[in-house]
């Protein structure tokens, strides 16, 4: 085996973490390795305090970046949830750090939620973040642009659900809604709308090519289950289930599970339909190559009524200045 693949089988055991997630003087519970002339080394045991000089002498070295082993992946996810809000709030982090932060610890906690998404410390974790990430957009278009670089290429259910989330958010905002619990709600539903493909077979979520009918019609019902999983928690007001329920739901009724109309809809479900859809096209799939913001957004307009005109208007406002005129 190659220098070359053993470093890289290596790596692959330890998860990078930002210098800028671990508070000073907080006792840390989890390894901390530095890489030295590429190669993994301890740098820090357990339950030592880190302290600003050992920051410092970290930052004089030109380090923002330490590893985790995989195997400590939960205490650290730990810390750094319990740490998110005073990460966020600190102003001598970049902005740019901080959206990366939020973004990694999102992915992170979603991984956690489909492998056990009746766990209720996993959906109260859940409804934590979505509090984090809500601030967070708050603080202005530079917050969300942050995070829009974030966003993956590639689809993953988790990264999927991260980003449809981030969307909602910062879309909610565009449209004049600030209040937090609104915001919080369709969050939380946003966050959590693809709960209901745990129970659906890894051979169908990653299928390469076009799904059989009997397929889809498994896969169809998705929003049905993810609401009965979160609904076995107790944890989710109630509002936030019809984001998770009427997702895939179209306003030209060719939609699923109901069939309904734009009128039947809720407002959560119509915003993060808008979203769910843009995410998905402008994703790399195995089976369908990523489509660029503008022609994917074309497209939804194309779909005549399938989408509210004044969500999906301001979607494309939110995205930047591509010209309402020509869609």
């Amino acid at each position: 085996m190659s220098s070359t693949a053993i470093k890289n089988r290596t790596e692959q055991k330890y998860m990078p973490i930002y210098l800028d997630s671990l508070r000073v003087d907080s006792v840390l519970d989890f390894d901390l390795y530095l890489k030295v002339n590429n190669q993994l080394v301890l740098y820090r045991s357990p339950n030592l305090p880190f302290t600003e000089r050992t920051r410092q002498k970290l930052l004089d070295n030109s380090i923002d970046r330490l590893f985790v082993p995989f195997e400590n992946r939960g205490k650290y996810q730990q810390y750094i949830e319990k740490n998110l809000d005073k990460i966020l709030a600190d102003t001598a982090i970049p902005q740019e750090k901080k959206a990366g932060i939020l973004y990694e610890t999102s992915t992170n906690l979603v991984k956690d939620v489909l492998a056990n998404p009746t766990y209720g410390e996993n959906i109260q974790r859940s409804k934590e973040l979505v509090t984090n990430q809500v601030n967070f957009i708050l603080k202005g278009r530079d917050a969300f642009l942050n995070l829009l670089k974030l966003t993956s290429f590639d689809y993953y259910t988790y990264t999927h659900s991260v980003n449809v989330c981030t969307f909602a958010v910062a879309l909610a905002q565009q449209m004049g809604f600030m209040d937090e619990q609104f915001l919080n709600e369709l969050g939380t539903g946003a966050l959590l709308h693809d709960v209901g493909k745990s129970r659906i077979s890894d051979r169908i979520i990653n299928k390469h090519g076009s799904l059989t009918p009997i397929e889809f019609e498994i896969m169809k019902k998705h929003p049905k289950w993810g609401v009965e999983l979160l609904e076995e928690t107790s944890l989710v007001e109630s509002e936030s289930n019809y984001a998770v329920l009427q997702h895939h739901e179209r306003g030209d009724r060719r939609g699923y599970p109901q069939g309904l109309s734009l009128d039947e809809m809720h407002i959560y479900s119509k915003i993060v339909a808008v979203v769910d859809s843009f995410d998905a096209m402008t994703t790399q799939r195995v089976y369908q190559s990523a489509m660029d913001t503008y022609p994917a957004l074309k497209v939804m307009y194309t779909l005549k009524g399938a989408y509210d005109g004044q969500i999906l208007r301001a979607f494309t406002e939110l995205m930047g200045p591509i010209g309402l005129s020509d869609l």
